[in-house]
Order: C-alpha cells, then structure tokens, then sequence
C-alpha cells in the first residue's frame, strides 16, 4: 500500500473525494480517545486528549494514516469530586463511552474501513472498553486494536527517559511524564506556581492494614493484590497528582510523544500486511 500524501492526515479536515482517495489505497484508521478530567492543580483538564491526539498526529504524519477527531470525554467517574465542587471533570457512563465508541468505530468500518485503532490518552477508559472491541470484532470481522499511549506502571522504552525512580511513579496522573507532554504540546497550561509533590496514600476508610501505592485499582494486603475497592481519586490523592513534577521538561515531552508515535507507526506498517475480510460492514441500526 502508498497511502496518498494529504494536506491533513486528520478524516475531519479532509472532504470525501480525499478520503475515497486514501481508502483507494489504505484501510487502517486510528481513533483517539482520551478524557477531560481534572489533573491536580497545575495541569489542564485535557491532559489526556492532548496525549492522545499528539501521538495519534505525529503517527498518523509518519505512516500517512487517518484518524478522527479526538475523543475528549471517557470514563472518568472517580475524577468527579463532591457535587459542586466545581472540578470541571466531564465523565461518560460506561455505556455511553461503550456506545460512542462503537458507532464511531461501525461509520468508518461503513465507509470501507477494515483496520480501527483506538489510541488512548487516559487509562481507565481501559476498564470499560473490552466489550465493545470485541461486539466490533464479532459483529462485523474487522481487525480492532487498541494502543495504550500512556505509561503508569508501565514505563516500557519510556524508561531511562524519566528522571523520577519508579517508586515515585513518573508515568501516573499528573507527575513527570504527563506535565512534560502538556509543556511540549503547550507550555501555556501548565501552572508550575501551582504543581505539588504527592504520592498515594491508603484511604480512610481502609484498616491500616491495607496498602494503597499508586492509581491502580489495586490494594495490597498481608504483601499481596487480590483486592480491589471502588474508590475516588481524591481519597488517595488529595491534590489529583501522584508523583513529583518538578523534573518535567518540555524536552522529555517531546522526546516521549515521538516514542509513542514512532512505535505506533511501526505497529501501522505492520498492520497493513494483515489480510482483513469484514462480513458486515453496512451500519444498518444507525437511527435507533
């Protein structure tokens, strides 16, 4: 495949004729998806859609691949806060985000599509999104992916880039990783007057017995994870920051998006030689 070289790599900027021209060559198109939720004191509520966006431009430059608009809204329900507290985070239920995502996914599988990749910016929209990747799959035949452009526990190549040791979590919510993306994305939004140092703490409520270390759902008990307890942000992050952002640079944001976009678009060219027969591509049930 020659995917066509385009003013705008991005489906809303193109009129049909360019699409039709790139779906003459190419069927691979990614999806971001991301949130808008708070992210401590110092950094904007759409720290996850600029992540995902970013990596999803920068890829999409590099392997000459569409993608759609960002996805600004997920599933962020422990982001919320107090009623009217007046956090600013947007939450979709989980099956709002389900649906979204699936109509998104079956108009461009409509259009001739066969490849969807969602690319997220925000990691609990992680915890709701495996049924719908597989309602697409089993519905209609087309190859569904889902690239994870965040780093949390999971430092990966990212590692030796941060300078935060693991324990202090560079990759959470709000800490190196995420406020040197915003700064290389825009260095207007990030407040570093504002920027605290925090890590988790267990909450309250929880016997001390019971040990909370970073933003994973997981609690350890007796030096083991079998636990999992529903909770809120806040109730082990006051702030909404977990790690130490004073090592964030604009220079490591950089160098982390290119990372995560060149490794998606590696993934992409890889991705194209995979033969795809969809057996049902007309979104038949569009209006109800």
């Amino acid at each position: 495949m020659t995917p066509p070289e385009l003013p705008s790599y991005c489906v809303a900027d193109l009129s049909w004729v360019d699409v039709q021209a790139y779906l003459a060559e190419d069927d691979l198109v990614l999806v971001p998806v991301a949130s808008t939720e708070q992210h401590g004191r110092h950094l904007p509520l759409s720290t996850d859609t600029i992540t995902a966006l970013e990596v999803s431009r920068r890829a999409a430059a590099i392997a000459r691949a569409l993608y759609t608009p960002v996805m600004w809204a997920g599933y962020s329900p422990q982001h919320m806060g107090h009623a009217g507290e007046g956090l600013g985070t947007i939450t979709l239920r989980a099956t709002t985000f389900q649906n979204v995502c699936h109509d998104i996914a079956r108009s461009l599988i409509h259009h001739g599509f066969n490849k969807i990749v969602f690319v997220a910016g925000h990691g609990s929209n992680v915890k709701v999104i495996d049924p719908v990747l597989r309602k697409l799959k089993y519905e209609t035949g087309a190859l569904i992916g889902y690239y994870k452009a965040y780093a949390e526990r999971y430092l990966g190549f990212l590692r030796g880039l941060m300078e935060n040791p693991e324990h202090e979590t560079p990759g959470w919510h709000s800490s190196e990783l995420e406020t040197s993306q915003v700064l290389a994305h825009d260095a207007r939004l990030v407040r570093m007057d504002r920027a605290v140092r925090e890590q988790t703490h267990t909450p309250e409520w929880l016997p001390g017995a019971f040990l909370k270390q970073d933003g994973a759902p997981d609690v350890e008990f007796q030096g083991y994870q079998y636990f999992i307890f529903p909770m809120d942000h806040r109730e082990f992050s006051p702030s909404g920051c977990i790690g130490n952002p004073f090592t964030a640079t604009r220079e490591k944001g950089e160098e982390a998006l290119d990372r995560f976009a060149r490794h998606l678009a590696a993934a992409i060219d890889e991705l194209r030689k995979v033969p795809v027969k969809v057996f049902n591509r007309e979104f038949t049930d569009r209006a109800l």
